[in-house]
């Protein structure tokens, strides 16, 4: 099959192409890199112009007048890569604003994919219309959605979340709706708001390419590391508030006996590298499941404290932890650290049991043969 991978988050589509390029399959991925993660992307869009004062400039427009000039030259730099983006035997978009254009310009781009490709799917990957419409109709569901409702982060802030909510976004998602033959989530934090909607085809696990992450023999537990990996656009976001609260009491608690790496808004390869000597990893505070950092390290045998909620451990059917599941409480948070600092044969078992996890469900060419089961699924109902 000819695939087109549209947009690019925490290095989703790239495993995904991986693994159905081992299968004989051509596939190129179009989109940004996910900013200054940076990931590898056949046909590149760049923000362009993007210096302060472009960019008070641009918001000044925007303001004034409603036009979106990031949107116009994402949508001049498709225009210019048209005739190499047609014919595909199936397109995936990552999300529904994988261009993250203003509804105009993201439609007029997702029009000529779909009059041009044969058959389209959306990934339920990050915020969408219905993600967020689930996330604020149920406050209680742990989501991203309940540090804004806390008032740790401003409208300003959450922007990218709260758009989902305007009326424009919501004519994007219904239109995207008709014209995608079916829709797929990520993991159990979209899965969970998708399950009664009568195009989703299912949860297929994030695939993670195993060979690149081969498991590492933990360093010998003399003194226990813990690295801290901060996203500084996502930091209330991700429950790093909670972490860094945490640390401090583990820091006083320990002293000498552990290690604290922080690192903040690096590169994806820097980022990978810097918890290599960690035996304890910290990702997100506020999911039920775990997300392509998360899935990362634990592929490197690493103890992360991550989503696993009791639907993530009901659907996989596990009897003994493979990560550890985190909340944004700091006595919890500093409850759970002890345990594995005071019992480093703890942090040993889970990292094996977590590399087995991986290797398990989330190997990379498995996972690209239930994409392909799907694309190809003679039930899946076409529409447009």
């Amino acid at each position: 099959m000819n695939i087109l991978l549209v947009g690019e988050f925490s290095r989703l589509h790239n495993s995904l192409k991986e693994g159905l390029q081992e299968l004989g399959h051509q596939v190129v991925i179009v989109g940004f890199g996910d900013g200054f993660k940076n990931y590898p992307v056949d046909y590149p869009i760049r923000r362009r112009f993007n210096t302060f004062l472009f960019r008070k400039t641009k918001a000044a427009i925007y303001k004034l007048t409603g036009f979106s000039v990031d949107s116009w030259l994402t949508y001049r730099q498709f225009k210019n890569m048209r005739s190499q983006l047609t014919g595909f035997d199936v397109v995936q978009l990552i999300n529904e604003n994988s261009f993250y254009c203003t509804y105009r310009f993201e439609k007029k781009i997702l029009q000529f994919l779909f009059e041009n490709n044969k058959k389209a799917f959306l990934m339920c990957c990050g915020s969408d219309y219905l993600s967020v419409k689930y996330a604020f109709d149920n406050p209680e569901f742990k989501s991203v959605v309940q540090p804004y409702l806390a008032g740790k982060v401003t409208a300003k802030e959450f922007a990218n979340v709260l758009k989902f909510r305007r009326g424009d976004y919501r004519k994007l998602h219904e239109y995207i709706y008709e014209n995608v033959a079916g829709i797929i989530a990520s993991d159990m934090d979209y899965h969970i708001p998708l399950q009664h909607i009568p195009k989703y085809a299912g949860m297929i696990p994030n695939p993670i390419n195993i060979k690149k992450l081969q498991s590492q023999p933990l360093p010998s537990i003399g003194k226990v590391v813990i690295f801290h990996g901060i996203n500084t656009e996502n930091y209330f976001k991700k429950g790093n508030d909670f972490f860094e609260k945490a640390l401090q009491v583990i820091n006083q608690k320990y002293g000498e006996s552990v290690e604290i790496i922080t690192t903040r808004s690096v590169p994806y390869k820097q980022y990978i590298d810097s918890y290599n000597k960690a035996h304890i990893v910290l990702d997100m505070a506020y999911a039920h499941d775990q997300g392509f950092n998360a899935l990362e390290a634990m592929a490197k045998g690493k103890v992360v404290f991550t989503g696993a909620e009791k639907e993530f451990t009901a659907f996989y059917n596990l009897k003994e932890k493979v990560c550890i599941n985190a909340i944004a409480d700091v006595d919890y948070l500093v409850s759970a650290l002890s345990a594995l600092i005071e019992n480093p044969l703890e942090i040993e078992a889970i990292g094996k049991r977590a590399r087995e996890f991986v290797e398990n469900e989330h190997n990379y060419i498995a996972s690209a043969k239930k994409y392909l089961n799907t694309w190809n699924d003679p039930n899946v109902e076409i529409h447009g």
